[in-house]
């Protein structure tokens, strides 16, 4: 498979009263065309600036990319001039935003919104647009006639929201489609049925897809790679298979216990103590040091490198390997 998106080397920092927050600390990552790479962790990690980075959408200023590259198709994406960022946007890279009742515009019924992102970007005609909008809406789900293709968002349900905005995600056949939490304010069965459909649609139109998420159990359900972050850095990366059997960074290992377990209905749910750090107070050293049960003082001070333990399984910890005793069991 071609590279499709690499990422190296990103830095993004915000200037705030408080003062500096690094969202963004060295990101690295690599997703090839036609998989599925997952970008995993907590609120405040950095998923969702690492996205609007790769759209372009950053607000500059306060937001600030300090160095680093995002090559799409090996173009670099910040060196790009904002007229050519709007042709790239909704043609070559889609995007499935966290809440779509934030952005679909509630005074422009669904099929105008789509139909204005094809006229955009094609010249297509209304009539032709519009037509091309409903073809987009039942094959995401929602039906042949033009009950919802004449619908505000305000008159739809959540999960018919997200689907509509699936759809002018993909309407212009992008080669990449980032998904941001795309399931995070729907019931478990709509869950299920969204991650369908963005699988069926990625095969049919041989997407590359970003899927960021902060749940390790909805990531299984979709990705061939993951790439776990922290604190704006990535501190594992794998493909699924080699994280899910055999996680490295003790992060990792907590996200993965605190995967709610249907075996173990009437057990209290597994939590990782303490909290992501806040981005203008960052802890020297390894970052997530104040919440390891393996830290040591190396880890205050040392910030651990990224090896490749295997076959392209990178984790950045002093202790990979090491074993602690879980006394919260």
């Amino acid at each position: 498979m071609s590279r499709l998106l690499e990422i190296k080397n990103l830095d993004v920092s915000f200037e705030q009263e408080q003062g500096l927050a690094r969202a963004l600390r060295g990101v690295d990552f690599l997703l090839s065309s036609g998989e599925t790479h997952a970008l995993v962790g907590e609120s405040g990690s950095g998923k969702t600036v690492t996205s609007m980075a790769i759209m372009g959408l950053l607000p500059i200023p306060p937001g600030k990319i300090n160095q680093g590259e995002i090559l799409f198709q090996g173009k670099n994406l910040l060196m790009l001039t904002e007229s050519e960022k709007r042709i790239l946007r909704g043609k070559e890279i889609g995007m499935i935003f966290q809440e779509p009742a934030k952005y679909l515009n509630p005074a422009y019924k669904i099929g105008e919104q789509i139909a204005e992102t094809l006229m955009t970007h094609f010249q297509t005609d209304r009539k032709a647009a519009t037509q091309q909008a409903l073809e987009f809406l039942h094959l995401v789900g929602l039906g042949k006639n033009k009950r919802v293709l004449g619908s505000y968002p305000h008159e739809l349900s959540g999960g018919m929201k997200q689907r509509a905005m699936i759809a002018m995600a993909i309407c212009c056949h992008p080669a990449l489609l980032i998904a941001d939490e795309p399931t995070t304010a729907l019931d478990v069965t709509l869950q299920l049925q969204i991650l369908r459909l963005i699988h069926r649609l990625k095969r049919k139109f041989t997407m590359g897809i970003l899927f960021i998420s902060h749940d390790l159990g909805v990531v299984n359900e979709i990705s061939d790679k993951i790439s776990v972050i922290y604190a704006g850095k990535i501190v594992e990366s794998a493909t699924k298979n080699q994280l899910f059997e055999n996680p490295l960074h003790p992060y990792t290992k907590l996200l993965l216990l605190s995967i709610p377990d249907a075996a173990k209905r009437g057990t209290r749910l597994r939590v990782i103590p303490g909290t992501v750090p806040d981005a203008e107070h960052i802890p020297a050293g390894c970052s997530f040091h104040p919440r390891c049960p393996l830290a040591e003082d190396i880890c205050h001070g040392e910030i651990p490198a990224s090896i490749d333990y295997d076959s392209g399984h990178f984790a950045a910890c002093h202790f990979v390997g090491k074993k602690w005793i879980d006394s919260s069991k």
